[in-house]
């Protein structure tokens, strides 16, 4: 099946993969129309391009899409909080423990098998992950924004591609932190002896950027308010345990001491918001876990 598209205003400066993703409504992720770019089935301006090609106001976008396959995904009873929802995003609070998407081990129990019994009204731009538009760790808790539609889907994703999105955490750490504040900026790539894990490096590496500030100190421990400045895979897990204070509770980066989660919790999401660009701030106290520290 064929398809035409011309570049309008508002989306003139987007990676075509994204673009492409938004327009479509049949059910394609955007790592299926990554590949359909890649074969050659789509031109711009009767040329063919790469993935990461953005278009420009006015461009004609031609594509030949094959059929897609339908998601296998199982409507469940998920246990997470609604903080706000409207006609185009849910501001949800998730629990520490929940994963948020299936992958290749896991195919029920996550946020999105929620989701999708909840509603039906969620953006399908990757229909094995419907409404989804950013992550939280599995053991970590607090806010997730999610798309309802394609449009504000792609809306947000700019934003987060951008770093507009207004991001605060906090965490209980071992040990305590002696200066008040500070500034983490330490490159993040793949560690090089287990794909599993992250680690700070300076080759193949990305550039990462935490800011952290003293809400209090304990005995053996401080709370901590985190606010990274770029989205790292575990970045905050990462950098943390780099500087000698990891996360309580953190398995896979921090020492074996016992507490009874993950001690990171997302606590203020800002984004703009899909309808009229304003700036909507939504926050999730505490949980009583976390409070509870010598």
């Amino acid at each position: 099946m064929e398809r035409n598209f011309r570049v309008e205003e508002e989306d003139a400066g987007s990676r075509i993969d994204l673009f492409l993703a938004a327009k479509i409504s049949e059910g394609y992720s955007r790592a299926a129309i990554q590949r359909i770019i890649s074969s050659g089935a789509v031109l711009l301006n009767s040329l063919p391009v790469k993935p990461c090609h953005k278009v420009t106001l006015g461009d004609s976008v031609r594509i030949i899409l094959p059929e897609a396959k339908s998601s296998q995904l199982i409507p469940q009873d998920i246990d997470f909080k609604i903080i706000y929802e409207d006609g185009d995003v849910l501001v949800i609070d998730k629990p520490s423990g929940l994963v948020v998407h299936p992958g290749s081990a896991i195919k029920q129990g996550t946020l999105v098998n929620g989701l999708i019994r909840y509603t039906a009204d969620l953006s399908n731009i990757n229909p094995d992950r419907p409404g989804i538009v950013h992550r939280l760790d599995k053991d970590t808790s607090g806010l997730m924004v999610i798309a309802k539609n394609n449009p504000a889907h792609l809306y947000l994703v700019k934003q987060f591609a951008r770093q507009r999105i207004k991001k605060k955490y906090i965490a209980l750490v071992q040990g305590v932190v002696e200066l008040d504040e500070g500034i983490i900026d330490l490159p993040i790539g793949r560690h090089k002896k287990d794909f599993r894990r992250q680690a700070v490096s300076f080759i193949n590496s990305k550039k990462a950027v935490t800011r952290y500030r003293v809400l209090k100190r304990f005995e053996e421990a401080t709370l901590l308010e985190l606010l990274p400045r770029t989205g790292r895979t575990h970045q905050l897990r990462v950098h943390l345990a780099h500087i000698g204070y990891p996360i309580l509770g953190d398995v896979k980066y921090g020492k074996k001491i016992d507490f009874p989660r993950l001690a990171l919790h997302a606590a203020e999401l800002g984004f703009f918001h899909p309808k009229d660009n304003k700036l909507v701030t939504f926050s999730s106290p505490l949980p009583e876990i976390m409070k509870i520290v010598k």
